[in-house]
């Protein structure tokens, strides 16, 4: 039998009927944020891709679409698999599609109906792509990155996206239908500025080439944003023109759970730019854990690691314990910890500093928060959505 974490053993009580260490998604937060984002998009004229490589789990991908989304975003063939598999038909794969294995993955998908996006920067690229769809008579859509100078992938300039799409052109199975970039590269100097830029080039970059009729859809595609400055760039999106006659799409991914630092102080910088912004995101995930042992003074060593919990760019933050044996009568009132501090993980331990005097004892319930979620969610084959009584409603599979 598979090693199966975070299970409901003894009933539907997370503290008391599940093994833990547990991922656990808060029900009200998680459904807050859902109700958020999509409503953010809608009012600057933009649609909503959420990027599917955060949490790759179908349970959140179908939540996503009820709520409004236009599609999801994935990194990965096998990722596009395994969301189209789950009742995802709109695919946009915000990365380079490389290789003849995931071609033939792709290509799986554009059989079976999918409507797919991926994006292109380069010559040899769009060779092998069209080769290979011609050869199984399909038509790929793409769209060419626009990268920024010492950023990830992308055209740097516009004598490189000139060059791209007449290589486009040389490739009947491509139909070049927008746009694609992302801006979480950008660093150093004034950041606000630089994003505000680079926004407002892959507008102009998208109108040029609508104007120059190389564009092969009625409405075509800008796309970008991911967790951080997603505000930044729906200003950019937020024209008439624009909502008119393109398709502006944001691809926040992190959003639909949130975190209790890196994107917690993103939200706080969104809320300054934008004072009369109604609300913000809230955290829905946490990971719950025992503590293990008392060794020494000052120190509590709690049952959680590196293959339960993301460590970058800032160790698991512990925000309350739950006393079920230094204080059970007080079981169902959590005490804030959240100026205790993660000294250092393991694969299977964390080393909490705790106050000389803390009440706490083996046994008792530590709820950590993370900074930057992606890289929690797949420790997990499942994670518990609970409600705020902390009682298990589902069980939410994760595919990676």
């Amino acid at each position: 039998m598979c090693c199966d974490k975070g299970t409901e053993e003894a009933g539907p009580e997370l503290l008391a009927g599940v093994s833990l260490p547990a991922a656990v998604l808060h029900e009200a937060p998680l459904a807050h944020n859902l109700t958020w984002m999509q409503r953010f998009a809608e009012a600057h004229g933009a649609r909503l891709a959420p990027h599917g490589k955060t949490t790759m789990t179908p349970a959140l991908f179908r939540r996503q679409l009820e709520a409004g989304a236009w599609g999801i975003t994935l990194a990965t063939a096998p990722q596009c698999r395994a969301a189209f598999v789950h009742g995802v038909t709109r695919l946009l794969m915000a990365n380079q599609l490389v290789g003849e294995a995931n071609m033939a993955i792709v290509a799986d998908l554009l059989e079976a109906g999918a409507d797919f996006y991926c994006v292109v920067d380069g010559a040899e690229n769009v060779r092998q792509l069209g080769r290979f769809f011609a050869a199984r008579r399909l038509e790929l859509q793409v769209l060419i990155e626009l990268g920024v100078p010492g950023g990830r992938c992308g055209c740097r300039d516009a004598a490189q996206v000139e060059a791209l799409v007449a290589a486009i052109a040389e490739e009947p199975a491509l139909r070049l239908v927008g746009i694609e970039g992302y801006e979480g590269m950008i660093a150093g100097g004034d950041e606000v500025a630089a994003v505000r830029a680079y926004g407002e080039r892959l507008v102009a970059t998208v109108r040029m080439l609508r104007a120059s009729g190389v564009l092969e859809s009625e409405a075509p595609i800008v796309t970008a944003s991911g967790s951080k400055w997603f505000d930044l760039i729906a200003e950019a999106f937020d024209e008439a023109e624009l909502r008119e006659h393109y398709t502006p799409v944001l691809r926040p991914g992190c959003y639909v759970v949130h975190d209790h630092k890196l994107y917690a102080g993103a939200m706080a910088d969104v809320k300054a730019r934008h004072p009369h912004l109604q609300d913000e995101l809230r955290p829905a995930l946490e990971v719950f854990a025992h503590v293990q042992s008392l060794p020494e003074p000052g120190l509590a060593v709690i049952a959680l690691g590196k293959r339960d919990i993301g460590h970058e760019p800032d160790l698991p933050l512990p925000l309350r314990l739950h006393p079920l044996v230094s204080q059970p009568a007080a079981a169902t009132t959590p005490v804030d910890i959240s100026a205790w501090r993660t000294t250092h993980i393991m694969d299977q331990h964390v080393f909490l500093a705790i106050p000389q005097d803390a009440e706490i004892a083996v046994g008792d319930v530590i709820a950590f928060g993370t900074s930057h979620p992606c890289l929690t969610f797949d420790k997990w084959r499942r994670l518990l959505l609970v409600d705020e009584d902390l009682r298990v409603k589902e069980n939410l599979a994760t595919c990676f």
